[in-house]
């Protein structure tokens, strides 16, 4: 158990770095799209964004897979992310749209992949840090309940196993002596 907690603890401290890695573009990334997403708000006006929005969605078809790998005994889900375009032209007219919507376009794309990645890691993370708090509970059971308990059982199996033997040899003694009697009386 010992080295599980500790394969469990190296598991944490590479995810929790991978994690890192990940969350900071992850927030510079989130935080660009959302001033560039200001910025076409302001020149066009959320009703005609949250139009052309509708109208993409028809032409992109997102595709996430999970799946279950097991680490240091752990189930970790791993997804794919794939985002799938119909047709490469964009759903909207180059007339009365600002250029910052093409940027957050191309951010968005980039967005969806990086927020997978972060959640991957932050799920791997967790569930790597739960199996290791039900290691530790365990060992410490084991260390301050269980292994003590046996202790104190074993003084008491062996404070009854001496008591017996001196009964034993009690009852031997005077069996013998009751045999010398005999053997003097007859």
């Amino acid at each position: 158990m010992e080295y599980k907690r500790e394969l469990l603890l190296f598991q944490i401290k590479k995810y929790f770095s991978t994690y890192r890695s990940h969350r900071k573009p992850f927030f510079e990334l989130f935080r660009e799209i959302m001033i560039k997403l200001n910025q076409t708000y302001k020149e066009m006006g959320k009703n005609y964004v949250d139009l052309i929005s509708k109208i993409s969605m028809i032409q992109y078809k997102p595709y996430i897979s999970i799946f279950q790998q097991k680490e240091s005994g752990t189930l970790i889900s791993v997804l794919r992310y794939e985002l799938l375009q119909e047709e490469q032209l964009p759903a909207y007219s180059f007339e009365k749209t600002s250029h910052y919507l093409d940027d957050v376009i191309i951010l968005l794309k980039s967005f969806f992949t990086s927020i997978v990645e972060l959640a991957e890691s932050e799920d791997a993370m967790l569930k790597i840090a739960l199996n290791f708090k039900k290691i530790n509970r365990r060992i410490n059971g084991l260390e301050n309940v269980i292994i003590p308990e046996l202790g104190s059982d074993i003084i008491t199996i062996g404070k009854i196993l001496e008591e017996t033997e001196r009964e034993g040899y009690v009852r031997l003694k005077k069996t013998k002596n009751l045999i010398n009697k005999k053997q003097i009386v007859i």
